[in-house]
C-alpha cells in the first residue's frame, strides 16, 4: 500500500493488574510516549502512534518502574527511562516485521503492511534516535553504556536469528544465544538500568540485571512453545508461523534430538523448506518426543532463576509484582 494510507489507531492497551502498584507512573509513561512521538513529519506520528497503541503489555517499561521503585527511587527520571525503553522495543518491532515480511501482529495489520516497508523502517529509525535523545536527558553515563551496549547485542541477536533461518543444524546452545540477544537483552537492560537509576548496591544491581535476563528467556521460550500449541486468536498470529518461516526454535531442536532418524529427517527438511504443508506431521513428532513439555520445563527453570534473584531486594509490593511477572511468564496463553 502507499505511504499516504492512514488507518485509525486502535485504543491504548489496558494496564494489567501487574501495573497496579505503579499505576500513576504508568499513566505518566503513557503521557510521555504521546509527547515524545511529536514530530514535524505527520507520518512519523501516525505510524509511531499506530504501532505503540496496537496492543501488548508494555512489560519492558513496567520493569523499569518496578525495579526503580523496589529500591526506593523517588525521582521522576524513571518515567523518561521507561518511555525510551518502550521506544527501543517498538523500533525493533517495526524492523522485525519488515525483515520477516509479516502482515499481522497481535491480531492487527503490521505497519509495513499498512504503509509499506520504507516508511516502517524509517519510523523505526526515528524511534531509536528519539530514545537516545531521551537517554541524554536521563543524565547517567552508566545507563547510556548499558542501553547502547544492549542495542548492539539486540541487533546481533536479530542477525543471528536471520542467518539461522532454514538451518536445522543449530544446537540448543545456539538457540539460547539467539534469544538472549533478540529478546532477553532488552528485558535485562530495563531492569538493570532501573536499578542503576535507583543507586542500587552492587548485589542488588546484579540481581535485577539477572532477573530481567531470566525473565526475558522465560518469555521467549513460552512464545516459541505457543507457536505450536497456542490459541491463534489470542496470540494474534497463526499457529506454526515459526515453522512456516523456517525458524529452528527449541521445540523443533528437541524433537530432532529425541525423535527417530526418520522424524528428525522430516523436521530438517521442513526447516530448510519452510511452509506449513507438513504442519500436522511436525506437530505429531513434537508431541511424541515431549518437545513442548521440555520447552516449558526450561521456561520454568528460567522463571525460577528470576524469582531467586528477587531475594536480594527488600520486601515491597513492587518486588511482589516482579514475582508475579515471573510466574506470568510461564502461565500465560498468549
Amino acid at each position: 500500500m502507499t505511504a499516504n494510507v492512514s488507518p485509525t489507531p486502535p485504543a491504548s492497551p489496558t494496564p494489567s493488574p501487574l501495573h497496579a502498584v505503579v499505576a500513576d507512573d504508568f499513566d505518566a509513561v503513557n503521557r510521555t510516549i504521546v509527547e515524545q512521538l511529536n514530530s514535524k513529519v505527520p507520518l512519523v506520528e501516525t505510524i509511531g502512534q499506530y504501532i505503540i497503541e496496537s496492543g501488548g503489555k508494555r512489560l519492558r517499561p513496567l520493569l523499569v518502574l518496578l525495579a526503580a521503585r523496589s529500591l526506593g527511587y523517588e525521582g521522576d527520571k524513571h518515567i523518561t527511562l521507561a518511555t525510551l525503553i518502550e521506544f527501543m522495543h517498538t523500533s525493533t518491532l517495526l524492523h522485525d516485521d519488515v525483515v520477516d515480511e509479516s502482515h499481522m501482529r497481535r491480531g492487527k495489520k503490521t505497519a509495513n503492511d499498512a504503509w509499506g516497508n520504507a516508511p516502517s523502517v524509517l519510523v523505526g529509525d526515528f524511534l531509536y534516535s528519539r530514545s537516545f535523545q531521551m537517554m541524554v536527558n536521563v543524565g547517567s553515563m552508566r545507563i547510556m553504556a548499558i542501553l547502547s551496549g544492549a542495542t548492539c547485542v539486540i541487533a546481533e541477536g536479530e542477525v543471528l536469528q536471520l542467518t539461522n533461518i532454514g538451518n536445522p543444524g543449530i544446537s540448543e546452545a545456539d538457540y539460547f544465544e539467539t534469544i538472549q540477544g533478540k529478546t532477553a537483552m532488552l528485558f535485562e537492560a530495563a531492569s538493570h538500568s532501573g536499578a542503576v537509576l535507583a543507586e542500587a548496591t552492587p548485589e542488588q544491581e546484579r540481581a535485577l540485571q539477572h532477573y530481567g535476563r531470566y525473565l526475558g528467556l522465560a518469555f521467549q521460550l513460552i512464545d516459541d512453545l505457543l507457536d505450536y500449541q497456542g490459541d491463534a486468536e489470542a496470540m494474534g498470529k497463526n499457529v506454526g508461523d515459526d515453522l512456516a518461516e523456517g525458524k529452528p526454535t527449541l521445540p523443533l531442536i528437541h524433537a530432532m534430538e529425541r525423535g527417530t532418524p526418520e522424524q528428525a529427517k522430516l523436521i530438517r527438511q521442513v526447516i530448510r523448506k519452510g511452509g506449513l504443508e507438513q504442519l500436522d506431521d511436525v506437530l505429531a513428532i513434537i508431541h511424541d518426543t515431549g518437545a513442548l513439555a521440555y520447552t516449558r520445563a526450561r521456561a520454568e527453570e528460567m522463571a525460577d532463576k528470576a524469582l531467586a534473584e528477587l531475594d536480594a531486594l527488600p520486601p515491597s509490593p513492587y518486588r511482589d509484582s516482579m514475582a508475579q511477572l515471573a510466574r506470568l511468564a510461564v502461565d500465560r496463553q498468549a
